[in-house]
């Protein structure tokens, strides 16, 4: 059976495509930036509408009426974002709780919310937990590194993977044996088709390189694009001894880094464009956890939990992902089905 799914705090569609490279129906998504719902609408054929979530009445009475089996999202997550303001009293830290409480309200039977990692160390996913566990969901979540998903690119992201009436950490097995083994580089993705053996990202702080090779995983890639500037020092970890030649990505390269195909269609400002891309869950790491869904769905239901050798795997293999009590004993075990 195909699952009916629909996006919450959709964007331009990066957790859409994935799920839908998946083979997943993605019947209807909502969000409330204009901008970026133009991208969605001119890149899927379901609709793409404009909807406040912070009206949780309002946007679960809409959603019931596409009957979903699934619903996805991720909730804006700037408040707990190293670049935000990290404050979790108001603003848009609230809106991780209105999607729990449209998923309750709802109660499909899965639901998938994706966030910045910092979130496991908030209230607001304690205070969202509780709503989904109220509302009989099983819930297993994982911070995954992106480079091990098929993403080349350095990006850590968290899941709350939730079904109804199943036990907590159900889909372990099928995320961790999913993983690849080595961090994929940015020559892996692209080979030569760039041009370039190095290229240019803004850091944060000048106390950090901004300079990057495609022999290894791009830094995250943000919501803003800069160029070099003029009085730029090369850092001691930069892989380059001159500045020369080197060149920021291009605002469509970032969007391939973010692993959105090259006959995906943007259209705003600059600015808009960028913060789009930047805002978005790459491709390839959404359709690796479609993927893990789907290898649930398709294991017997007395095979659904696996024997997995979990002490003998790479160290970096392991810590690529966690749940929020990392000291927790079972952890990395594999638990036997309970039903």
């Amino acid at each position: 059976m195909i699952m009916r799914v629909v996006d919450l705090f959709c964007g331009c569609g990066g957790l859409s495509l994935g799920f839908q490279n998946a083979g997943f129906d993605i019947v209807a998504a909502y969000d409330n930036w204009d901008a970026a719902l133009d991208v969605y609408n001119r890149n899927f054929d379901h609709p793409a509408d404009k909807l406040d979530l912070s009206d949780v009445k309002t946007s679960a009475l809409e959603i019931k009426k596409l009957k979903p089996d699934m619903i996805i999202g991720g909730p804006p997550c700037q408040d707990f974002s190293p670049a935000g303001k990290r404050n979790e009293d108001g603003g848009r830290g609230d809106l991780t709780v209105h999607y729990a409480q449209i998923v309750s309200e709802v109660r499909p039977k899965w639901f998938v919310m994706e966030n910045v990692e910092r979130i496991v160390q908030t209230q607001k996913l304690v205070e969202a937990k509780a709503i989904f566990k109220a509302a009989g969901y099983g819930l297993s979540q994982y911070v995954l590194d992106a480079s091990y998903c098929g993403v080349p690119q350095k990006r850590k992201r968290f899941f709350l993977i939730g079904k109804l009436r199943e036990m907590d950490n159900f889909m372990q097995p099928f995320v961790l044996t999913g993983l690849a083994k080595v961090p994929m580089t940015m020559r892996d993705y692209f080979g030569d088709s760039l041009g370039i053996d190095f290229y240019y990202r803004h850091p944060r702080s000048y106390a950090r390189r901004g300079i990057f090779s495609i022999d290894e995983p791009s830094p995250t890639i943000r919501g803003v694009n800069r160029p070099m500037p003029e009085g730029y020092t090369i850092h001691d970890n930069d892989p380059v001894k001159s500045k020369e030649g080197i060149r920021p990505l291009t605002t469509l390269e970032r969007s391939y880094v973010q692993t959105f195909p090259k006959d995906f269609v943007f259209s705003g400002s600059k600015t808009e464009i960028d913060q789009m891309i930047g805002n978005a869950v790459p491709v390839n790491l959404a359709k690796f956890v479609a993927n893990a869904i789907n290898k649930y769905l398709e294991a017997p239901n007395n095979q659904r939990f696996l024997e997995i050798d979990f002490e003998n795997w790479d160290p970096e293999i392991r810590m690529a992902h966690y749940v929020s009590e990392p000291s927790a004993k079972g952890n990395y075990e594999a638990k036997k089905r309970i039903k």
